[in-house]
């Protein structure tokens, strides 16, 4: 026993709940992950079709409870028709209209109790029966506080369109679909490290691997901006943009930074200009390590383009767009995994993440 590694002894010498439930605990999380996966897509289709201000209310529990009746579908549509949207730009709108996109609305705040619920049933139950690694204990709690933030996050975007405009903020809706990616990420990382140990990045591979991470995170959040300008209606060009390589107008507002988060033409192109850094980081990871992770990352990276490219020029039709985002989280999670293949350690050392 005295050769073997610390870690090797104590898995030996103390058997654990833990060690016994990982499968259990790392399916739950992998689970947790699509669950949040299916959000990011319901909720591309929400804001796609124009859904997400018909319900003008938030309410966490009553909320839940669609109209069931005429008279409540009416009253639904009474008070849709106080806000903006419904004044400038849908004004013809019927009653089966206004059906059509509450239920895409109502499904993406129903999917959203039902994720909360599936992560804090188990999570209590993995806790008080001493099934997770007391290292996994403040982590799934950050994420379970995040999880929290990202409902009133949520609100507070569709709150901004209810007054003044007839969308919501772009701003607010990049937060919203970022935090979503990092919830999402921070599951995904937990999960693939239930009792397996990484070590912290030490090589310039190591950190190229991180920066891929950060890299892919804000290019998620720079579609965001895109969906929330409508940027990608614009300019449906490739790989030129309004017949030049470097358009014209890119900094026509005042400030200059303005135009990065407000200007739809400036948003789109820094959006290309971001996939193109990624896919050339993934050519250069590659090149660099030879590994099924980095393979595996950038054949993503370049399939996420071709599509990004293809929903571009068909005019962003919804099935395609919403194939583009589903890609963005692929894109991530293999991003990831290749990081955590880089980090994980074979054989035990004495400071593991």
């Amino acid at each position: 026993m005295e050769g073997l590694p610390r870690y090797f002894q104590t898995m030996e010498q103390v058997p654990t709940r833990a060690q016994a439930a990982a499968h259990q605990v790392r399916l739950w999380l992998y689970f947790m992950a699509f669950l949040v996966f299916c959000m990011v897509i319901v909720g591309g289709s929400t804001r796609l079709t124009d859904s997400g201000l018909s319900i003008t209310e938030w309410q966490p529990l009553l909320g839940a409870i669609p109209p069931l009746s005429e008279a409540g579908w009416l009253a639904a549509f009474d008070k849709y028709k106080l806000i903006p949207q419904f004044k400038i730009l849908n004004t013809g709108m019927t009653l089966a209209e206004f059906k059509y996109i509450y239920w895409w609305e109502w499904a993406h705040r129903l999917l959203g109790r039902f994720v909360g619920m599936a992560f804090a049933i188990p999570f209590i139950y993995f806790a008080a029966t001493r099934k997770l690694e007391l290292r996994l204990l403040p982590r799934l709690l950050v994420i379970f506080i995040l999880g929290g933030a990202q409902g009133a996050l949520g609100w507070y975007m569709v709150s901004s369109g209810l007054i003044d405009r007839v969308d919501v903020s772009q701003y607010r809706l990049a937060s919203h679909l970022t935090l979503a990616a990092v919830i999402y990420a921070a599951i995904i990382w937990v999960a693939m490290g239930v009792v397996r140990r990484r070590h912290f990045a030490r090589s310039f591979d190591d950190w190229f691997a991180v920066l891929m991470v950060l890299l892919v995170l804000v290019q998620v959040a720079a579609g965001g901006l895109v969906a929330g300008l409508d940027a990608g209606q614009g300019y449906q060009t490739w790989p030129k943009m309004d017949g030049q390589w470097v358009p014209d107008g890119l900094l026509a507002m005042v400030p200059a930074l303005k135009n990065f988060f407000e200007n739809a033409l400036t948003v789109q192109f820094e959006h290309r200009i971001l996939a193109y850094v990624i896919l050339a980081s993934a050519v250069f990871h590659t090149l660099r390590n030879f590994s099924l992770g980095s393979f595996a990352f950038l054949y993503v990276v370049l399939t996420q383009a071709c599509l990004g490219v293809l929903t571009l020029l068909l005019q962003v039709p919804l099935s395609l767009a919403l194939v583009h985002q589903a890609g963005a989280m692929v894109v991530l999670a293999t991003a990831l995994w290749n990081l955590h293949a880089r980090l994980l350690i074979r054989w035990p050392d004495p400071d593991p993440l």
